[in-house]
């Protein structure tokens, strides 16, 4: 069936070519027999006007839309990307694999590299982690360094689209400028009071302090678009997390059955005090009730 549809459609192709062809033909034709009946003064214009008719026809596309191509959408997106990425190696390992990472980052290996934290741990389930931000085209070496001949377990790109902030600080930053630039050309002028003067430059210090800011937040988001975060985890296998499960139940066994005699304990030490009393007052009241009971029978003998 779907050879069938391709025979079709190339044969409705090689059609298309044949009727523009034929097209092409006959136009010359007729334009060749009306330049014969023209002057030779009007045969160069005909002649460039069949030449340009010729030129269009084979540029022509084969298929029904002739139209122009689809302009390409602008998303207008701004992005600032973050990696998480787990890896589970042997124990022994985590230590060199982390060190690995961070000294590629900090020797620049791939491009821009900067560690933003580092942590690890030892005994018997031991782990690390490292997180970096990186120029775009050091994200995927930096990993494959870091799960080499390893498992990756888990990885999770999230993008987060700084357009908006971008735009609206840019805007922020424009018209702090405009201010501070009016405030300047009215703090050179020289029928202004001392009182003037003081709110003037209290008011353009405070402008001043407001765009540092902005700059700053520029930057801050730059950086976030131009570089990415990349968080590496590095955990041990799932046998040995396992059988690190099972040492740890051995080892807690001592402790807990600890915790269950200590809880015994103190629930005896609560409730021996609230028996002792119950028990009192049980006494107390068969006392009382055997003493009416024979009073009630020298009453009645």
């Amino acid at each position: 069936m779907e050879a069938g549809i391709e025979r079709s459609r190339a044969n409705t192709a090689g059609f298309g070519r044949a009727a523009r062809l034929s097209a092409t033909a006959l136009l010359m034709l007729a334009l060749s027999g009306g330049m014969s009946g023209c002057s030779s003064h009007d045969q160069p214009k005909m002649a460039e006007s069949a030449a340009t008719t010729v030129a269009y026809l084979r540029q022509a596309p084969s298929g029904g839309n002739s139209g122009p191509p689809a302009p390409q959408a602008d998303l207008g997106v701004l992005l600032a990307y973050e990696h998480r990425v787990q890896i589970r190696l042997p124990g022994e390992r985590i230590a060199a694999q982390a060190a690995a990472v961070q000294a590629a980052c900090t020797s620049a290996k791939f491009g821009a590299c900067a560690v933003l934290g580092m942590n690890q741990s030892g005994g018997d389930d031991p782990s690390a982690m490292v997180q970096v931000r990186i120029v775009p085209a050091g994200v995927e070496p930096l990993i494959g360094v870091a799960g080499k001949g390893e498992e990756i377990a888990e990885r999770s790109i999230q993008a987060d689209d700084l357009a908006t902030a971008v735009r609206d600080n840019a805007m922020r930053q424009d018209r702090l400028q405009k201010e501070h630039a009016r405030l300047l050309e009215f703090q050179d002028r020289k029928d202004l009071k001392v009182a003037d003067v003081l709110t003037l430059s209290s008011r353009i210090a405070e402008i001043e302090s407001q765009l540092q800011a902005a700059q700053q937040e520029a930057a801050q988001q730059q950086r976030r678009i131009s570089t990415q975060l990349v968080t590496l985890n590095f955990q041990t296998t799932r046998g040995q997390e396992s059988r690190s499960e099972i040492g740890d139940a051995f080892r807690d066994f001592g402790s807990i059955v600890a915790l269950v005699i200590a809880f015994l304990i103190r629930a005896v030490a609560v409730l021996l005090p609230v028996s002792v009393v119950l028990v009192a007052l049980v006494w107390v009241l068969l006392r009382i009730r055997r003493a009416r009971k024979a009073k009630r029978a020298a009453a009645g003998g």
